[in-house]
């Protein structure tokens, strides 16, 4: 690989479980943030990171579930969205800075190709500064990787 080649600029940080995830918010959000969650479900985790930055966007596959989180939470903006639909992501309109994801659906083995791809999605389309996942298989994976220097 050449060092003229696109390089990601994304920073990727594993939680194995929802107490790790929602504990990164005041390490990882601030103030000029606009943060994107895919997978809010009831909106909890969207409403504790709202006071943390300038715009934060809850989304979630289930109509049902964005409609109660909107009961829930009628001061913050919850949208329908299929995580797997990075263009729809997109064309909410906003840079996001920082991208939450919590698909629970995807925390097995047999799914952690699944979730590389979609950070790789998420940070080539969208170019956050940091994606923040609720993953155990991802975090176990990465704790056991390390860089090789090359030449």
């Amino acid at each position: 690989m050449s060092r003229e080649q696109f390089r990601l600029g994304t920073t990727f940080v594993g939680a194995r479980n929802v107490s790790e995830y929602r504990a990164t918010i005041p390490v990882w959000v601030s103030a000029d943030d606009v943060v994107l969650e895919i997978g809010c479900e009831w909106g909890t985790t969207t409403a504790l990171i709202a006071p943390h930055c300038r715009l934060v966007i809850g989304t979630d596959v289930s109509a049902q579930v964005i409609e109660r989180a909107r009961r829930q939470h009628p001061e913050l903006r919850f949208e329908v969205l299929d995580g797997f639909d990075v263009r729809a992501a997109q064309a909410l309109g906003e840079d996001f800075t920082k991208v939450y994801i919590d698909m629970s659906g995807l925390s097995g083995y047999r799914s952690l190709l699944d979730v590389i791809a979609l950070l790789q999605m998420y940070a080539t389309v969208l170019r956050p500064q940091a994606i923040v996942v609720k993953s155990g298989a991802l975090k176990h994976f990465a704790a056991h990787c390390i860089p090789w220097p090359g030449k």
